[in-house]
């Protein structure tokens, strides 16, 4: 018996031990938070929030993937819970819907390839690329409708996807499951963020733009009537229709497709025939802005980039403000440009769109003399976007007096042009390109300078004076300061990617202005109270980068690189373009989201199908621009007329209304009607 006893104690003994370490070494650690929020969470597992089930919500939401106002089951009490769990606040969010983005279907494909697997898009794509000619566009095989979990896409006439709004709560799923990313989720956020990529079917126009203006939307919203709908449209991407549709050289239209038979649809003269629309009408279109988020931006100059960057933030739902050195905005607009090509009620009237969108400004306010980083920050300003403008700018601001010193940054020609005694003084960081990279070093010692440390991204030699160093192939990749002085300099080295801090309270440049700028205070990253975030931000401590600029001809988050802007922009709608990276490179950092686009963004020389030759295209004459007799012969008033409702609807006939590769082809009687009406 005692026997029996020992062998059952230790067997006993043995198992105890036994689930011991099993319970060791098979324990899973479960975050009490992710516990807490998946106890909040109503347990539906609709997959409405793009994860299969709330578990999976709860652990995205923890980790930061996830909002905690996404589940489309709960209400906002369920929001709130979640937001306490995490300790944050929560702000208003815009829906995301699903969008289609391929102009024509396979059944107006007049080329197809015969696929007879499983009825798939995944599967079609997989073989060369799908059913169709277009390596981009939509199979039409209804994968997206089927994965749908709401029933919000239906497949339509054409064989492309249909969204039902009200259906649709911007799970993703059909996102994630289209393989040629025809369809992806929309809203005011990711439209402004957006940037074109080789995925998408663009047009040439489009890609000509420099602000990516959706060009064959407005110019069909304006052939069916919709003018009000074509103001939204250019809207989206150009706050100055007016404006521009006066004064654009129109590289949109030297790539209009429609010259491979006759002449570019006018299409500058219809962005401004809807712009004169909305002013004749006078009630202000506005495109859609996202929810307030109760976060404050200032925007440094009211030029044309500043009150573009200030629009697209509004937009974004930020409270903005403008500040403007003169005593009116507009910046060049209102001062270089004839007034017979730009009446400056035109240019008032673009800029009370903007300020309607909820952007205030202040006038007479220059950074440097009667405003301040460390005053900025201190009224709560948690981002400041400098677009001070280039050359020309900054002559009409200062009557060609030296600009007083932004954060530490001086250009180098007021360097040189300053008379009094010993300007520079400690470690100082020229910046630039060119050969006379290294006079320029030795001049600034000779102006006080103790050190020189050139960046440059060309490659020199060694200037052979121990006082002046040289970084070749290098850029100033970000600034460092404390209340209004600078501190450090980053230095990118472009090859290796590394990045050096250098020590220094100057940074001269060697360029025709001071670069656009997103300068971010530097606040406490714990879980203190919100009046200490405030402090850390009254403390001084701030950092400043460039926006992020695609287009370079290698892409870099340097001030200063190949491809960008060294004094003004060669036009206004490169300057708009520039306001609505830098408004999107503010609000990514405000997110912490990361700066660099998308590997594929499309650029000038990006490889991609296009089309050299058109078939079917009857052709049509270009609608003349009428001229106004008495500026003509007098000089009085505006020079160019506008067209007339009449003339606008048969140019905007004329527009092929293309995709990628595909346009439309002639009805030849719709066609001639368009002739005779144009003749008429």
């Amino acid at each position: 018996m005692y026997t029996a006893v020992i062998i059952m104690g230790g067997l006993g003994l043995v198992v105890g031990l036994g689930l011991a370490i099993a319970s060791k070494v098979f324990y899973v650690y479960v975050d009490p938070k992710i516990e807490a929020i998946d106890d909040a969470l109503p347990g539906a597992n609709c997959g409405g929030c793009g994860y299969p089930g709330c578990s999976a919500n709860a652990e995205a939401i923890v980790a930061g993937k996830s909002a905690p106002n996404s589940c489309v089951a709960a209400g906002p009490e369920v929001t709130e819970a979640i937001a306490a769990i995490l300790g944050v606040s929560v702000e208003a969010r815009e829906p995301d819907i699903a969008r289609p983005g391929c102009t024509y279907g396979v059944s107006e494909a007049e080329t197809k390839f015969l696929y007879d697997g499983v009825n798939d898009c995944r599967a079609a794509a997989s073989l060369n690329g799908g059913m169709k000619v277009c390596s981009i566009g939509c199979l039409g095989l209804g994968t997206c409708a089927r994965a749908c979990p709401f029933d919000a896409i239906t497949m339509g006439p054409a064989g492309l996807p249909v969204v039902d709004e009200k259906k649709c709560t911007g799970c993703g799923t059909c996102e994630r499951i289209c393989p040629k990313n025809i369809i992806t989720l929309s809203s005011v956020t990711r439209r402004i963020l957006k940037e074109y990529t080789t995925e998408d079917c663009t047009t040439p126009c489009q890609r000509a733009c420099p602000a990516g203006i959706d060009i064959s939307a407005y110019i069909g919203q304006i052939a069916e009537g919709d003018y009000h709908g074509a103001v939204q449209t250019i809207k989206e991407r150009n706050p100055f229709p007016a404006v521009i549709g006066r004064i654009c050289p129109r590289p949109c239209e030297d790539a209009c497709r429609r010259q491979l038979v006759d002449e570019p649809v006018a299409i500058n003269f219809l962005k401004r025939f809807a712009a004169d629309y909305e002013k004749q009408v006078g009630k202000r279109i506005q495109p859609y802005r996202a929810p307030e988020t109760g976060r404050r931006m200032a925007v440094i100059g009211g030029g044309i980039e500043g009150l573009s960057a200030a629009f697209f933030s509004a937009r974004l739902g930020h409270a903005v403000t403008v500040f403007e050195a003169q005593d009116k905005l507009g910046g060049l607009l209102r001062t270089a440009i004839a007034k017979y090509r730009l009446p400056d009620e035109i240019l008032d009237w673009d800029i009370a769109g903007v300020l309607e969108m909820g952007v205030a400004a202040e006038t007479g306010k220059t950074l440097g003399r009667n405003l301040s980083i460390s005053q900025l920050t201190a009224e709560g300003f948690e981002v400041i976007m400098l677009a001070s403008g280039g050359w020309d700018s900054r002559l009409a601001r200062t009557g060609g007096e030296p600009e007083p010193a932004i954060i530490g940054c001086r250009l180098l020609v007021d360097v040189l042009r300053d008379t009094s005694e010993k300007p520079l003084q400690g470690h100082v960081v020229l910046a630039g390109t060119g050969a006379k990279l290294i006079d320029s070093a030795r001049q600034c010692l000779l102006k006080g300078a103790a050190k020189v440390t050139v960046v440059t991204w060309d490659t020199l030699e060694p200037a052979g004076d121990g006082n002046i160093e040289i970084i070749s192939n290098a850029t100033v990749n970000k600034l460092h300061g404390q209340g209004d002085q600078l501190a450090a300099i980053d230095c990118l080295h472009l090859e290796s990617g590394q990045t050096d801090r250098i020590q220094t309270s100057t940074l001269v440049l060697a360029a025709g202005r001071i670069p656009e700028l997103i300068i971010k205070p530097i606040m406490i990253t714990d879980n203190e109270a919100a009046e200490n975030n405030q402090a850390a931000a009254k403390n001084g401590s701030w950092e400043a980068f460039a926006p992020y600029r695609p287009n370079l001809e290698r892409w870099h988050n340097g001030l200063l690189g190949p491809g960008a802007v060294f004094t003004d922009f060669s036009a206004a709608i490169k300057a708009i373009a520039a306001g609505r990276r830098a408004a999107a490179a503010a609000h990514k950092a405000l997110y912490g989201i990361e700066q660099k686009p998308a590997d594929n963004v499309l650029k000038a020389d990006s490889y991609i199908q296009d089309v050299y030759h058109v078939e079917g295209v009857l052709p049509t004459a270009r609608n003349l621009m009428p001229l106004n007799p008495e500026a003509v012969n007098s000089g009085n008033g505006e020079l160019e007329l506008g067209y007339d409702q009449k003339t606008a609807l048969a140019e905007a006939g004329r527009c092929l209304q293309c995709g990628l590769i595909c346009y439309r082809r002639s009805d030849r009687k719709a066609d001639q009607d368009v002739v005779m009406a144009s003749a008429g």
